[in-house]
């Protein structure tokens, strides 16, 4: 899976074709894998920003008290960023995503995947 910025793509294409042989395969793999987790976590900003400002109070009560504070401090802005809120927001739209991995990456890749969690 191609990352979805171009310039992205390219620096991933430039450094594919320095690797050796025996490497690039591997780096290769690992490209597709962090460019379909990165578009994973942009599926969140799909949603409404109605819908998200109420699924982040949701997730800041899911925490635990001082992670749960830390993050109120941060404000919702900036923990729009966050992995794990995205995710929540994903997952709370139905979105899972080990099985939305599974379906955008190859049979090698997703084993790759899993076995890198």
């Amino acid at each position: 899976m191609e990352h979805p910025d171009k310039k992205c793509q390219k620096k991933q294409a430039d450094f594919l074709n320095q690797c050796s042989v025996s490497e690039k395969e591997y780096h290769a793999s690992l490209f597709r894998i962090s460019n379909a987790t990165y578009i994973y976590h942009q599926l969140a900003y799909s949603t409404s920003e109605q819908i998200l400002k109420s699924y982040y109070i949701e997730w800041l009560n899911g925490l635990p008290s001082r992670i749960m504070e830390d993050m109120k401090r941060q404000g919702y802005e900036k923990c729009k960023g966050i992995l794990s809120f995205t995710r929540y927001v994903n997952e709370r739209n139905d979105i899972g995503m080990d099985e939305w991995m599974k379906e955008n990456l190859s049979e090698d890749d997703y084993k790759q995947y899993k076995s890198c969690k």
